[in-house]
């Protein structure tokens, strides 16, 4: 899947053969910021556009926008996954989050187009 960037925010690209239309949301954020456009063109512009009005609404209303991928997340593993990478940080003398940042980094880094 190709994504949409701009300003610090991404944005998806599907389509609906319903409508004829491409349409998106952006990713990792709370809130709902959607586009759409007949072309990819005017996919891009609207998405470009949805993203100015969000911050410029945001201004507006004394808001701080979000901020997409902040850095933090939860996650839930195996009970014996999460003993043996606290155990491997503790060997290694890092961060269980090393640890989690490593094993992501060596995974993402396979799909250069990510």
């Amino acid at each position: 899947m190709r994504f949409l960037e701009y300003n610090g925010y991404t944005g998806t690209i599907e389509y609906s053969h319903e409508d004829g239309l491409l349409f998106g949301k952006v990713l990792g954020i709370n809130g709902l910021i959607s586009y759409e456009g007949d072309t990819g063109k005017a996919l891009e512009d609207d998405f470009k556009t949805a993203i100015d009005d969000y911050l410029s609404t945001c201004k507006e209303n004394d808001m701080q926008p979000e901020k997409p991928f902040k850095g933090s997340f939860n996650v839930r593993i195996p009970t014996d996954l999460h003993r043996k990478a606290a155990l491997l940080a503790l060997e290694e003398k890092v961060s269980l989050n090393v640890i989690v940042a490593d094993s992501i980094r060596s995974r993402v880094e396979k799909y250069p187009g990510v």
